[in-house]
């Protein structure tokens, strides 16, 4: 199974909003339905700021990455291909090729926390909220 990655256009931007909601549904249970639809809406000002990837197994877009400077500001995988290895391929390649080395996660989200943790981030520091100030405590994770 052969990973490879293209650099996401914005005609890319509704298969990533896709992946992303259907992700998050997966994932985020702790999310309200009007939160999540709130951080839908957040996203499309995210993705000119960040070096944004669609990673594919043959034809089939398995997720998209999001990278600045040494940071990894997202990494979904379509809840289809979940727990076939992508996404530890993909961040052993970030990790590689672009050096990330810091990542933020939600603190409720325990599979994407023990995900990073098992690949060799630890917990630097905690906030009580996210970015928008709402009530999801965010774990910054480093390196180790």
């Amino acid at each position: 199974m052969i990973l490879i990655n293209k650099r996401a256009e914005k005609q890319d931007y509704q298969t990533i909003l896709t992946i992303w909601e259907k992700s998050v549904i997966a994932t985020h249970d702790f999310l309200t339905a009007k939160d999540r639809q709130f951080y839908k809406e957040q996203i499309p000002g995210f993705l000119d700021h960040v070096e944004l990837l669609l990673w594919f197994s043959g034809e089939e877009v398995v997720g998209f990455s999001g990278t600045s400077e040494r940071e990894l500001d997202m990494l979904f995988i379509d809840p289809a291909f979940t727990g076939q290895g992508f996404g530890s391929r993909i961040l052993a390649w970030l990790t590689e090729e672009k050096q990330i080395n810091q990542v933020d996660v939600n603190e409720q989200n325990e599979n994407a926390k023990r995900f990073y943790l098992k690949h060799g981030f630890v917990v630097a520091s905690r906030s009580e909220v996210d970015g928008f100030g709402r009530a999801y405590p965010i774990l910054h994770l480093k390196r180790a």
